[in-house]
């Protein structure tokens, strides 16, 4: 295989679904449950929060000429109020929306966003649990949620968490267990511990009858999504690579995007470390798969061995490509990034979708299978900043 552009660092594995070929105008009820009219109730909540700013929407017009693309638009959710991640948009709406209903059946009355940030119910609250399991920036979005708020929060990670990560969340003021298994372990195990002692998990990843909390969790991402479509002026991008874990964030913008945009919606490419391709397998397979083993991958945020329920409902007919990035392109990008002007902090869990698109355009094959062309219109969501400041300097400065 030939190269078309310059040489960046890096390898793909490529899956055509050939289900959403079908599916591009299909008016189908999967993708209401993150509609755009559910996504305006969370941008009227979140935009009224503390220090609630539209994060930027960059251009990156180098990179699209050396890929030899149309354009490259990066969001960058480094700035994301205090948690330099999109994950702060996920985790505290999904707290908010879960103690607005507690609170409702408390007193026959649900509470406005003025109300709860006001303190006044902090009596009502202070005994409520919140939990969930981690990589990281989702704890630390419930940990920040549950102290704007008002209540208790115990957050479970895995042996791969970082010891900046679990820090971070505990300046928020939540209790961090750190389990010896992998995320998808810690997952059940704050479950678990949740049915024991009366805690309600806030999850980013549902499964056979607990939907309602992920929805709002990938609810409040669609905040990113209506930002950008704003800062799109009229563009309907012709490619979006998204990186996923557990899937929620793509199916976000794949749910969303499609209800937008109908039969005009971008080709929706999700990209996934090789070691927890998930949502690879599942797709190849016809069927939910999950990925065993270490799930070992410098993109800690995307280390997830096990499909979340509602997203596939949405990727199983939505996504059109899911691909796997190999190791060696994570460190270069989040360097060519720092690099650009204006200089762009990207976590290793932000660049997935960036680098799959670099890595694809270059190469003759995979650029045909993708559908990339010098006209090619392409999105990525920068989803977080560094939110390990230690290993940021490491990957982009080698200190």
């Amino acid at each position: 295989m030939t190269s078309s552009t310059a040489t960046f660092p890096g390898r793909i594995d490529y899956f055509h679904n050939t289900k959403a070929d079908a599916k591009r105008a299909y008016g189908t009820k999967r993708q209401e449950m993150l509609s755009v009219s559910k996504g305006k109730q969370a941008l009227d909540t979140i935009s009224s929060w503390p220090k609630y700013q539209v994060t930027d929407l960059h251009e990156l017009r180098d990179m699209a000429e050396q890929a030899n693309v149309g354009q490259i638009y990066y969001k960058d959710e480094s700035k994301r109020f205090d948690l330099k991640s999109f994950k702060a948009l996920g985790g505290a709406y999904a707290v908010t929306r879960f103690l607005q209903q507690h609170l409702e059946e408390l007193t026959g009355e649900q509470p406005t966003m003025a109300q709860l940030l006001s303190g006044q119910y902090k009596e009502q609250l202070k005994d409520v649990v919140v939990s969930c399991a981690t990589d990281g920036n989702h704890g630390r979005s419930v940990a920040w949620g549950s102290q704007m708020f008002g209540c208790q929060c115990i957050i479970y990670i895995h042996r791969d968490v970082s010891a900046g990560r679990q820090t971070a969340m505990e300046a928020y003021a939540a209790k961090v267990i750190r389990i010896t298994g992998n995320y998808d372990e810690s997952v059940r195990q704050a479950a678990v511990d949740a049915a024991l002692h009366g805690r309600v998990i806030i999850s980013d990843t549902s499964y056979e009858g607990y939907t309602e909390v992920p929805a709002n969790v990938a609810l409040g991402y669609t905040v990113m999504l209506s930002e950008t479509v704003e800062q799109l002026n009229g563009v309907i991008p012709t490619h979006v690579f998204i990186q996923a874990g557990v899937g929620g964030l793509a199916a976000a913008v794949c749910g969303y995007f499609w209800d937008l945009w109908a039969e005009q919606r971008p080709r929706f490419v999700v990209v996934e470390p090789e070691a927890a391709n998930c949502l690879q397998e599942s797709a190849k397979a016809g069927k939910l798969q999950a990925v065993e083993g270490d799930l070992d991958t410098l993109m800690a945020g995307l280390a997830c061995g096990e499909v979340s329920h509602i997203a596939w409902h949405i990727l199983d007919q939505g996504a059109d490509d899911f691909v796997t990035l190999s190791e060696d392109a994570v460190a270069p990008c989040m360097q060519a990034l720092e690099q650009h002007s204006p200089s762009i902090e990207a976590g290793e869990s932000a660049v997935a979708g960036l680098a799959a698109c670099l890595i694809g355009a270059q190469n003759t094959q995979w650029r045909a299978d993708l559908g990339l062309n010098e006209h090619s219109k392409v999105l990525v969501l920068g989803t977080e900043g560094a939110t390990d400041p230690e290993l940021y300097q490491q990957l982009v400065f080698g200190g």
